[in-house]
Formats: C-alpha cells, structure tokens, sequence
C-alpha cells in the first residue's frame, strides 16, 4: 500500500492561510472488491484560495492516478509521490480540482479496511481516518481545520448495505449487472478523518428517538449476538443527557453505530457513523457487568465526540487532548449520572487512571498539551497521558469550579465555536467567563507539564497511640520537577469487627514538599489513614507501614468501593516503583481480592495480581502462582452458579494453573466433565482454557486446529493465533515470528500472534528474539503505516526477558541514532524491564 503523506504543523497552517474549502464530491467504485485489491476514486473539490497563482498540494496516497484537472485544465501527474501530495500550480481565486484514482484496500485497518468473513465468505469494509488516512481513499486536504462539506456516492454489488456519515438520498439499482449506486445526503462541515464509509452485506436494526435515526450494524454472522436493547438503551440515556446538558443539540438527522471486525482501536467517533470493536465490545459469549461496563464507556465516549471533536474540532493535533480527555470524562460522568454503571468513577480509577499513571512514569512521558510537529509524531500520543490523566484534571477542574459553571462554560464554547474549529485558550477563556475564576495558572500548572507526584504521609506516633504529627510529603520526578496544589481529602479508618469504618474525613491543600497537617496532631492514630480519600487528584499514592499491614488483611472490609479501588492503585504502584515485594501484593490478593465484590475492581485487580509474577523473586515465582491458583479456584468455587464472580474468577483460576490435578481439571472442563455448576463453557471460555493447556504442553498444535474447526469464524481465528504463539516449541516460536513480522501479514494476525509471543514462563524460547525484533524496529517502521508500527514497537519487546544482559541490549540500540518515535516503544519497553528487575530484586530480600 502506498505511504501516505506526513503533514507538518507549519504545512498545515500555511495551508489552513491559503485556502478555504467549500465541498467535496466523493465517487467510490467498490465493485471489483473480488477481482482484486483495488478500487475506483474520484473526487471532486471545490475551494478558495486567498492569493491566486500561488500553490499547494492535495494529499491522496493511491496506487496511481489515472488524470487529474484544475478549473477544467489538466494537471501534470507525471511527478506524483504519495508521500509528497500531489502538487497543483496556478490556483484561482475559486477552483475546481478533479483527481481520478486507483486506491487499494488494506489489512492493515487504516484507510478502506477490507475482511472477508470465514463464515460466509463475504466480503466487509470499513473506513478509519484518523489521523491522517482519508488521503488513502479520496484526495483531500488531509487536516482538521479545513472543513467541508462532503456527498459520497457508493457504487457497490447490488445486496451490500453502504453507510456513511449522512442518509442514503437515493440508491439506484441496476439489475442487469448486480449494482447498486448509493448517494448520500450533502453533510455539514466537518473534517476529513471523521468521513465514513462502511460498506458489505453489514446486518442493521434502527430505532428512532427523540427525533434521531438510530442504527446499528455487524457482519450477517454475528447478528445473533448484536444485543439492538442494551446498546440502544445506553445511546438513549446518552443523547438524553448529553442533550440537557451541552445546550447545543446533536445536528446530524441519524447516528449510526457500526461494530466493525479485525478493527485496531476501541472505536473512531466519525460523524454520524461511529464504528466500534467487533472482536472487544460484540459480545458472542457470556460477559460480566465489567464488559458491559465498558460498552458503554465505549458508546457514551464516542457520543461525546460529537460535540468534543466532531462539532467543534481542534485547529490542529497539538490540541488532540480536547477531543479525548474531554470524551474520556464526559463518558464517565454520563455513565454515573444517565445509566445503571452509576460505580463508574471507581471502574474509571481502576481500569483507566491507572493508565495515566503509568504512562507518566515513562521516560516518554509528555504534557497533555504537548506540540505535535507532524501527523507522524502524534501517533504516539493517543495514550493514558492524552486520554486518561487529561480526565483527571478535568475532574479535578470540575471540582474546582463546580460543575454548573463548568457546563455552562462548555455551552458557550460549543455555540460560538460549532461547526468550526477552535484552541485550548478558546475554551479556557469561555470557563473563565462563567467561573469567574483565572484559570491560567491551573491549566499551566496541570497542562503543560509532565509527570505525576506522590503524596506520602509522615507520621509521628506518641505511646498513646496518638498522632504527634502527620505531615503529606509531595515527591516529585527529577526530571518533571513540579511540585502542584493538590486539594485531597484524608480518610481515618478504624476496623470495627469486620467493617473499616470511616472515624474523619478532613480536607486540605497540599503544596510544595511537605505539607503538615496540625488537624490531627493529637488525635488516635486509625487502622488506616488514607490519603486522596475520594479521589480528588491526580497523584500516586502511599500508604504508612500500620496502614498498609491493615490494607493487605483487610481491603474489602471498606464500604466504598472508590476506597477500595485507592487502596490497590496505592499498591500496584509500590509493587512497580520496588516498595512492595511481589509476595506481599499476591498476598493481597489471595485475602482481601477473593473477597471483593466489585466486579470491575476484581477484574482489573486480578490482571495486576497475575502481572505482579513478573516483579516476584523467580525462585518463589512457581509458589505465588500456585498460591493464586488456589485462592482463585477458592472464590470460583464459593461464588454463586452463573455470576459474574463465578466467572470471572474461572478465568483467573484457568490462568494461573500449573498443576497437574489443576490442567486435567481444566482441561476435562473441555469435554464437559466437572464443569462448575452455572459456568458457561462457551466459545471465548474455551479458546481461554485450550490456551492455557497449549502453553503449558498438555496438548499439543493440533488441538488448536479442532478448536478452530469447531470454531471457525473470525473471532475463532483471531484466538487461535493467539494459542498458536504460546505453544512451547522453538518451531512454534519461529512460526509465530515469522507473522510478526511479515509486512503483508493482516493487522489482526499480527497483533494476536504478538499477545501470546512471550508469556513469562517462556524467556528462554523468546531469548533468540530480542535482536531480531530491535532489528525489526526501523525497518517496520518504514514499511507498516504508523500506527501499525508503534503497536510492534511495544506489543511484540520480549517482556519476559527481566535481566542486565537484556537491559545492556536494549541500552545499545537505544544510543544509537534515530528518530525518537521509533525509539518510543523501545524505552517504554525497556523501562518496565527495568521496575520488573528492582521488584525481583526486593522481593528476594523481603
């Protein structure tokens, strides 16, 4: 596929000077999608330019361009490089410009993404834009403040569904030859990475409310699982709130949500066509509230890109934060306010801060407002800093200036700015105006700064018991060394019988390095003192050495699950900083977790449990897991038949099974022998358990070949490449490497075969590998687009290799010359090496 076209900031603005664009016409001819790998595309594109007889150039990444015309005139094409845009000369006041191209379809998820069904064989296509990918489908000014508006036109085999962002105007078929033509209603304006074209024998149901044409699609194969109540119900509460709060109403006349296969992200928020991850958010198999949980995080968050992103867009990708931390806090707060997930605050503190903070502790660390030089550099940025830790201080932002004039504020911003595009300063100022509080130096304090504090209390205890003092330390990264107002509240627990109850709870203001606290001096130190009680910064936390001997024996005796879910984001970040052995942390998961009853802590808090193998002496390795093991299998057993505990806690006791009485007890699960009454062994269950026995050598490769053959749809063969890079051979290893890094391999063979390379207990079949894949690096980098090439860079570093040799390899290639995004995946890589290696090593001292 050819490379597309890497816009710098200053091409952009130069360009965003010269020209103002009035509308695109899109003709796309996917008819020859089984005669081969391409596909017809003409577009024509009406604008202005500001100075006539000047030049510019129009992005279009296509196989070739068959003719192109200015104005009438034919323009030269004989110098076309789909890196470069192609160049267009002697620009009138008002122009036309025609191109006429070949595009090809792609694998790789980006661009016009094509599938075919192993079901049925047919044939499914989806478009994904961002950042910069419309150019792979239709030549346009590939930048998000040149809007337009966009009329798609569709030629397609006559029994295909086509959507786009608007409704079908017409659509004509022509019977002799099998083709229908679609024409889409003329949109509003909007960017070019947020036009849409979804197109195949896609299965849809539609529901109307409140005015808007609600539709949602899939593959024909999967229309059994599409559950048309449970997403509609949480797109009704969303459009609902969103509605009375936002103040400017959803201007499209339908919202079309489409669950897309072999897809790269959670979803894309293009106008009016949403598409989301089959394979993550349409469940074929039994899910926990947590999945469901998540869905509509999902729905709720790409909803709130209409406003954030699609009504009002950012000028440029330096401002990419305005879109996603602004949808990341508005889906939670929609999901709190407007659906039953009423905990998700506490799902967003386990599952998605958590991201933040780890983010912020890379060396790759970066502002949330942070300068994107290029389309390229930004890639990188759609992390837990951009996403998540932007959350959080818009949370925090609420709290400071209270949530009516915060949404007033955003009323404002989304009148005076709609349909058009706008800076952080913009909406700074309209949160100003209705606060009436200065907001500058908050917005540079929290903004344009990195890294991420730790608040560790200091306390002095008299004979009595009593507090001599307690005083909230604030440390700060060398590197990042801002020291921030934090207003936290302090929780004082005592353990009354089986219940930690909540003696105080007193707020203050924590700034510079130490802040005293004379409101406790005196009083009866608790069982646990718990700072940021409630979660009202962004900040890491630590707990005192009574506290964290209480929070290990008794975590789930705390009423709040938000207390509970700060306990273990507390300790998760000790095991990962070497202040908590690996012992300890599973020790607290075999105690206080097995009696959670959170589903969304639990599910997050036994992945963390189960990485924490990884910071755990490797002699006392095979005992923890076995300690896990039983705990888990304990709390399956104990849970009610056909809960989410239940299971949840089957899946974790599957994991961590290594004995042999445990994988013939899973394995005879198979076959339906000794199945836990209520458990469903259903699809995504069975491929979990077979990947287990795979890796451990109780069956062998074949056995994933008649799971597959019971199982052979997508999803199915999305899983078994998966269970075919764990089997423990040096030929599989091989196999499996091979995938990796084949540039032609399909995106969702690539990713699977990358999830299952390197489990833990494998580092001496992965070792051959670690030269290999820094040699990849570049080289990938060059040949996969780029957000293909930054999920190697981190999916497939051999993180099972936890050692100095290893760390000497990556510090190597590391001082070596190259540009920095290339070396991103590696640093991140290499820094998590480095924590695991500390962990161990205080793990074998404790």
């Amino acid at each position: 596929m050819p490379s597309t076209h890497i816009l710098t900031r200053d091409e952009a603005e130069r360009r965003a000077e010269l020209l103002t664009v009035d509308s695109y016409t899109v003709e796309l001819d996917l008819t020859g999608h089984e005669r081969g790998d391409t596909f017809g595309s003409r577009t024509a594109v009406v604008f202005a330019c500001a100075e006539p007889g000047a030049e510019t150039f129009i992005e279009i990444a296509a196989e070739r361009i068959e003719d192109a015309f200015l104005n009438g005139e034919p323009v030269d094409i004989s110098a076309y490089d789909p890196k470069a845009g192609l160049r267009i000369t002697g620009l009138a006041a008002q122009n036309e410009l025609i191109v006429n191209a070949v595009c090809a379809y792609s694998t790789d998820g980006q661009g016009l993404h094509r599938m075919v069904d192993p079901v049925d064989k047919e044939t499914y296509l989806y478009s994904q834009f961002e950042v910069a990918d419309a150019q792979r489908v239709y030549a346009c000014f590939d930048q998000p403040d040149l809007k337009a508006s966009f009329t798609f036109q569709v030629r397609t085999p006559q029994h295909w569904k086509v959507i786009s962002n608007m409704p079908a105007e017409t659509e004509t078929v022509v019977e002799a030859i099998q083709t229908k033509v679609t024409l889409f209603q003329t949109s509003v304006r909007m960017s070019p990475y947020i036009t849409a074209i979804c197109a195949g024998p896609y299965f849809g149901v539609h529901e109307v409310h409140d005015g808007i044409d609600m539709g949602l699609y899939c593959r024909q194969s999967m229309k059994d699982y599409l559950d048309p109540e449970g997403v509609f119900e949480v797109t009704r509460q969303g459009f609902d709130h969103f509605h009375e709060h936002f103040g400017v109403r959803y201007p499209l006349p339908k919202y079309d949500q489409v669950f897309a296969p072999e897809y790269n992200f959670g979803a894309m928020e293009n106008f009016g066509c949403i598409t989301i991850a089959e394979a993550s958010f349409l469940f074929r198999s039994q899910v926990t509230d947590f999945e469901l949980e998540q869905r509509a995080n999902v729905i709720l968050h790409e909803m709130a890109h209409m406003w954030f992103g699609d009504l009002v867009t950012m000028r440029w990708w330096d401002d990419l934060w305005l879109n996603e931390s602004f949808a990341e806090w508005a889906s939670h707060w929609a999901n709190v306010e407007a659906t039953r997930f009423a905990g998700a605050w506490t799902t967003f503190l386990s599952a998605r801060k958590n991201w933040g903070y780890g983010a912020d502790q890379q060396p790759t660390t970066h502002p949330v407002y942070t300068a994107a030089g290029d389309t390229e550099e930004i890639q990188a940025n759609f992390d837990g800093i951009t996403y998540s830790k932007g959350a959080s201080i818009l949370k925090q932002l609420v709290a400071y200036v209270g949530i009516e004039p915060f949404l007033a504020g955003l009323r404002a911003y989304f009148s005076k700015h709609q349909f058009g595009n706008a800076v952080f300063q913009d909406l700074l100022g309209e949160l100003e105006t209705a606060s009436g509080k200065p907001l500058k130096d908050f917005a540079d304090t929290w903004l344009r700064t990195a890294g991420v504090s730790t608040l560790r209390p200091e306390v002095g205890v008299d004979a009595d018991g009593n507090y001599t003092s307690v005083t909230v330390l604030q440390e700060v990264p060398a590197q990042h060394p801002t020291h921030r107002t934090h207003r936290i509240a302090i929780g004082l627990y005592d353990l009354e019988g089986d219940v930690l109850v909540r003696r105080d709870r007193i707020e203050v203001d924590v700034t510079g390095a130490a802040t005293p606290v004379p409101e406790l001096a005196g009083v009866k130190q608790p069982d646990l003192l718990l700072l940021n009680d409630d979660d009202l910064t962004y900040a890491k936390l630590r707990l005192d050495e009574r506290s964290l001997a209480t929070a290990v024996a008794h975590t789930s005796a705390l009423p709040d699950s938000l207390a509970r879910a700060l306990i273990w984001a507390a300790a998760w970040d000790m095991l990962r900083d070497a202040e908590l052995p690996a012992s300890q942390f599973i020790a607290l998961g075999t105690t206080s977790l097995t009696a959670e009853d959170d589903i969304n802590i639990v599910t997050v808090a036994q992945r963390q449990v189960a990485g924490a193998l990884a910071y755990a002496d490797p002699a006392k390795r095979a005992e923890l897991r076995e300690q896990w093991a039983q705990a888990a299998k304990t709390a399956m057993d104990a849970a009610a038949p056909g809960s989410d505990p239940q299971r949840s806690w089957a899946k974790a006791y599957a994991s961590a099974s290594r004995s042999e009485a445990d994988l013939a007890r899973i394995a005879g699960w198979l076959e339906g022998a000794d199945v836990p009454e209520g458990l469903a062994v259903d699809a995504d269950l069975r491929w979990s358990l077979l990947t287990v026995l795979v890796a451990t050598g109780k069956v062998g490769e074949d056995a994933i070949d008649l799971e597959l053959d019971r199982d052979s749809t997508a999803d199915g063969k999305r899983l078994s490449f998966i269970a075919r890079a764990v089997v423990p051979t040096a030929e599989a290893k091989q196999r499996t490497w091979e995938r990796i890094v084949d540039p032609s391999s399909e995106n969702y063979v690539r990713r699977s075969s990358m999830l299952g390379f390197a489990p833990l207990d494998q580092a001496e079949l992965v070792r051959p590998y670690l030269r290999p894949y820094l040699d990849a690096v570049p080289e990938l980098w060059e040949k996969l687009g780029a957000q293909q090439a930054v999920e190697y860079s981190k999916y497939a570093f051999p993180s099972s290799l936890i050692d100095e040799e290893t760390l000497a390899v990556l510090d190597a290639w590391l001082a070596e010359d190259r540009p920095a995004p290339v070396k991103r995946g590696v640093a991140e890589g290499r820094a998590d090496t480095a924590r695991a290696l500390k962990g161990q090593e205080l793990d074998a001292r404790s």
